[in-house]
């Protein structure tokens, strides 16, 4: 079978004020019909730029220095491929299969008629004032595609394939008033309209749930098998390329270090980069024996016979939170009925989907909200009737860290000041006292100690994410309500993220809220779970019970959809890489 697409020895340089800046090696890959090639590798690896430079999207800084980049002959580009430029009237035609030979007004040509990109982030590559019908139709009324009453029709036959009901009501509509995994589905819509025989997926999935990200992805299984597309998908996730790619590419720092059928690469890594992967990827731990990061929760030698161990720290009691209503109109119920205990010492996961209530339930922990009805007792104590005073003190037991570090991390502060401010807050100790208490944090979350002295912007995700649990830590909390903190991270930064955590509560015996949608991390860090469904709980108990033996169809649908199932095969995973 020929390829739809091919790159050979493509070396792509960025120009900096500091100089230049190699991001791609000379990298070989190819697509087919019909099949899923994924390139697989950290931030930083040369994924994107990969995809870029197929596009013809490089940045203006981007140099392509050599090699060439070529779209089959099944493509026929040169005979395929013409548009018309209403302010000139002459024909723009695509005459090179080679891309890397194209020039801007042939690249119109090809983008959108013969490749499909579907972007990351919906949230970002949705234009906010645009109707979803008229950003699914621009690439057909760009080249031109028929008249108006047919590019409307093939709007709604677009939106109703990839699975968006009432799909005339969804095309009026703006980007806001549709889901996340909505919002995944138009971008699909709109690549897919002009149906281009390769399509490039960019993460498409990274920021959804188990459950939307399945679908998203069945999506595109469906259209390489009915219309024999070619997709090249970007992700960090070794799981999610295990389960649907023909082939895999692995790159790290601007190189190929492996590429072959995803069977082989993942059941025989033959690159230490690659082992680090798959030994890092929680989708994969089901596979081995179970064998977790976390060591068995700090508890009392005679725990089992004495009540005082037996005393959660945190008690959430028929939680409920209500938000808006008032003037006739009924309120938005966020969190209904939900009620958990939680050891001191322990790890609780709050699971679900997006919309669930799991970050409403946990701000209310935190004391960011004030729920409706029910109690919230940390240490015997209902924190919903603290006075200020009290309540005051409450914030330096219970901390909270958020899911993206970039956001809540002020960038004019220096590390240091960010890590002492919360000491500062409550007027404790003096400003070389704080420095010295932002320094042994650092030491705690193993960041370098000049990092003191750098802003955010001088950081990594993973070391900024460091930073917001050293500032978390500095207070000396015993609870730590986690919000998504690991789902925006690269799987090896996410699993020395986790391992920190782990860490951290053995020698300093905290107590974790745990939020997230990634149920294999949940599986591994978590001792008790709760399932959350549309702000009710459907499902608790201890995270063995659930994983093994899930009582509702809800649960089950989250675990089945795990990625890294698919696969045949065993991944060995050495007890030093996990502890």
């Amino acid at each position: 079978m020929s390829d739809l697409l091919n790159i050979s020895d493509l070396a792509v340089r960025y120009r900096t004020r500091s100089g230049h800046i190699d991001a791609l090696h000379g990298i070989d890959l190819s697509v087919r019909a019909g099949e899923v090639t994924a390139v697989v590798g950290e931030s930083g690896s040369g994924k994107s730029t990969t995809a870029q430079a197929v596009m013809g999207l490089l940045p203006t800084n981007a140099e392509l220095v050599r090699g060439t980049i070529t779209l089959g002959p099944d493509l026929r580009v040169g005979d395929q491929v013409s548009m018309d430029r209403p302010e000139d009237g002459a024909a723009v035609r695509a005459t090179s299969s080679v891309l890397s030979d194209l020039g801007p007004r042939e690249w119109r040509a090809v983008r959108g008629r013969q490749i499909g990109l579907i972007p990351q982030d919906p949230n970002n590559s949705l234009n906010p004032v645009k109707r979803i019908g008229e950003t699914v139709s621009e690439a057909l009324r760009i080249h031109r595609w028929k008249d108006r009453d047919a590019r409307n029709r093939r709007v709604f036959e677009l939106l109703e394939r990839v699975g968006i009901d009432q799909p005339d009501l969804r095309a009026r509509q703006y980007p806001h008033e549709l889901s996340g995994g909505m919002k995944q589905r138009v971008l699909i819509a709109a690549a897919i309209a002009l149906q281009p025989r390769l399509i490039i997926a960019d993460e498409p999935t990274s920021a959804l749930d188990v459950t939307v990200q399945q679908r998203i992805l069945d999506l595109l299984d469906e259209l390489r098998s009915q219309d024999g597309t070619g997709i090249l998908f970007i992700t960090h996730d070794l799981a999610v390329a295990g389960d649907r790619a023909d082939q895999v590419v692995v790159m790290q720092h601007g190189e190929v270090r492996e590429h072959g059928s995803a069977v082989q690469v993942l059941s025989n890594p033959q690159h230490a980069y690659t082992r680090q992967l798959l030994d890092d990827a929680p989708s994969f731990a089901h596979i081995t024996e179970a064998v977790h990061w976390k060591r068995p929760a700090v508890t009392s030698p005679d725990s089992s016979s004495t009540a005082a161990a037996d005393a959660p720290l945190l008690r959430v009691e028929h939680l409920r939170q209500e938000f808006g209503g008032g003037r006739g109109k009924e309120p938005f119920v966020a969190v209904d009925d939900v009620s958990f205990a939680v050891r001191a010492g322990t790890t609780h996961a709050l699971v679900g989907e997006s919309g669930s209530g799991k970050t409403t339930t946990g701000r209310s922990i935190a004391g960011f909200n004030a729920p409706t009805s029910g109690s919230i007792l940390f240490d015997g104590s209902d924190i919903l009737g603290l006075d200020r005073k009290a309540r005051r003190q409450l914030r330096r037991d219970i901390q909270l860290v958020y899911q993206n570090p970039y956001s809540s991390l002020d960038p004019k502060q220096t590390i240091g000041d960010i890590i002492g401010e919360p000491l500062a807050n409550f007027g404790i100790g003096d400003k070389a006292s704080r420095r010295r208490s932002a320094a042994e944090q650092l030491d705690l979350v193993a960041l370098p100690q000049d990092a003191l002295e750098r802003r955010p912007r001088e950081l990594s995700g993973g070391q900024l994410q460091r930073v917001a649990i050293a500032r978390a830590l500095v207070l000396q909390p015993r609870l730590i309500v986690l919000d998504e903190a690991v789902s925006a991270l690269d799987v090896t930064v996410q699993a020395q993220i986790l391992r920190l955590l782990s860490k951290l509560q053995q020698e300093l015996a905290l107590t974790y809220v745990f939020i997230s949608h990634d149920l294999a991390v949940v599986q591994q860090i978590s001792d008790t779970v709760s399932v959350l469904s549309h702000g009710r709980q459907v499902e608790a108990g201890t995270t063995e019970r659930i994983f093994a033996h899930p009582e509702t169809e809800y649960t089950q649908q989250l675990i089945a959809a795990i990625p890294g199932r698919r696969l045949p095969f065993t991944k060995s995973v050495s007890r030093e890489t996990l502890e």
